[in-house]
């Protein structure tokens, strides 16, 4: 997909248009981010998406918005150095998923017909992707077994303690967030962690720091999952939903997700792993957007008793 460039204004902003294919669920995309949003790096409201892009050679703030009666995403940029205006463009389209193609996903959604009135009650529901493959990652971590409200305030816990400030704040960005170099060797005594917790995210940011993990969309997918899946405390959900944002997978499916097993008991289906995963089967190769849409539903519907024979599952974060 192009994009369309505007010469930068009196205030060093640089001003985009970012095509994608129609349709394109702007509202349900901000408000997945806007319920996420981490203090210091990202805000979200009146309909656009504001975060610091920490880029190869700088560091940059984006401002997404979705122009209504266009096929377009309007990215304002203020960039250090025009070397990373094509990482941030990239950053920013996979932020938002702009290169998906809607109807290749509805063909094979729509055949099943538990998902087809999802798909025609959001047409173009997009995966929410990640500006920062290990930024995903430690939130992924943080968000394991806990509330998306709980993790976003760990989160930003996190930001505040150990991620570097902005040379001046940018309404309320003021942060980048901490690096991997930065969190392997930091003290995390001060942070909302159990003990297995704060291991887990020592061993994510050591295997980044020296290259045995690669969290971006470049790398080998297969080695970087299997890798997630042998650091102490990183389970199976976590691998899934990291895959699925950060790696751009769309056929990503985190089976035991308790929000994906509510969403199937709804509509009276089974909902154990073994039941998910053969139903899964008719939506691949994406199976990340069925999980979106499964979840997009069940939030306009009242949730099943809870089971307590039930495994403890993650809440996505």
């Amino acid at each position: 997909m192009r994009q369309a460039f505007d010469q930068p204004d009196g205030n060093g902003l640089l001003t985009l248009r970012l095509a994608y294919r129609p349709p394109f669920a702007a509202a349900e995309l901000l408000d997945f981010y806007g319920r996420r949003a981490v203090r210091g790096v990202e805000e979200v409201g009146g309909g656009r998406l504001r975060r610091v892009l920490v880029l190869p050679h700088s560091t940059a703030v984006a401002d997404l918005q979705p122009l209504p009666g266009t096929d377009h995403v309007q990215l304002r940029l203020r960039l250090d150095d025009p070397r990373d205006l094509s990482a941030a463009v990239r950053r920013c389209r996979q932020l938002l998923d702009l290169d998906a193609d809607p109807a290749a996903v509805a063909a094979v959604l729509g055949a099943d017909p538990e998902l087809a009135p999802l798909l025609a009650a959001r047409p173009g529901l997009r995966v929410p992707g990640a500006a920062d493959g290990f930024e995903l990652a430690v939130r992924a971590v943080l968000g394991q077994r806990v509330s998306v409200t709980a993790a976003t305030s760990f989160t930003a816990r996190l930001v505040a303690a150990l991620g570097e400030p902005l040379p001046a704040p940018d309404g309320g960005l003021t942060h980048r967030f901490p690096t991997a170099e930065r969190l392997a060797g930091a003290d995390l005594g001060g942070l909302p962690l159990t003990r297995g917790g704060a291991a887990a995210l020592r061993s994510l940011a050591r295997a980044v720091t020296v290259g045995r993990i690669e969290l971006d969309r470049g790398g080998d997918r297969e080695r970087t999952v299997r890798e997630l899946l042998a650091l102490p405390g990183v389970g199976p959900w976590t691998v899934a939903y990291i895959a699925m944002r950060a790696l751009g997978d769309p056929d990503a499916l985190p089976v035991t997700d308790l929000g994906l097993r509510r969403a199937l008991q709804a509509r009276g289906l089974p909902a154990d792993p073994a039941s998910v995963l053969a139903r899964a089967e008719r939506w691949r190769p994406w199976r990340a957007y069925a999980v979106l849409h499964l979840w997009a539903g069940a939030a306009t519907r009242p949730a099943p008793p809870p089971n307590p024979a039930a495994s403890p599952a993650e809440i996505p974060a």
